[in-house]
């Protein structure tokens, strides 16, 4: 199975991301994390969205806050799916870094979740994984019947209160 790269642009992205790296895990898909700054490291930035194929990824998630290039920058030097993530860390309470993350020029697309979404970043990872690879098909169609089971419980539960 490919890896899903887990690229964030501070450490300080850590406890969204984290989100993302959790349940990739529960899905038993293989992933990396790595720090990388679309502006203090774009070398670096750029190799390893040039070469990310060559080592076994299959699609990457990126996430940054504030102006949030890094999606961007990585999806310009891939063709490998890209996943952004804007992050909450400004004034504009991630406002900036989704639109920075959804606004791309035609041709270089980055798929992008809602602010702070790093969950719903890799079930997007796994789905795109798993159109070649059946067996996290059924994960993935397991989750969703255990997402419904918890919502028919729930509702269960709400129908017999009574105030």
């Amino acid at each position: 199975m490919k890896k899903v790269a887990i690229i964030m642009g501070s450490d300080s992205d850590m406890p969204v991301v984290k989100g993302a790296a959790e349940k990739l895990s529960a899905l038993g898909i293989p992933y990396e994390m790595r720090v990388m700054s679309a502006h203090r490291t774009p070398d670096m930035v750029s190799e390893f969205a040039r070469t990310a194929h060559e080592n076994g990824t299959g699609v990457i998630i990126a996430a940054a806050g504030k102006a949030a290039h890094l999606a961007g920058v990585i999806a310009a030097h891939t063709v490998l799916p890209v996943i952004g993530i804007p992050i909450k860390s400004s004034t504009l309470d991630g406002l900036d870094a989704l639109l920075s993350t959804v606004q791309m020029p035609s041709g270089i697309p980055v798929a992008t979740v809602a602010i702070d979404g790093a969950a719903n970043a890799a079930i997007l990872a796994a789905q795109m994984l798993a159109m070649s690879d059946g067996a996290l098909r059924e994960k993935l169609f397991k989750m969703r019947v255990e997402m419904q089971q918890a919502v028919i419980k729930k509702d269960e539960g709400v129908r017999t209160l009574q105030f």
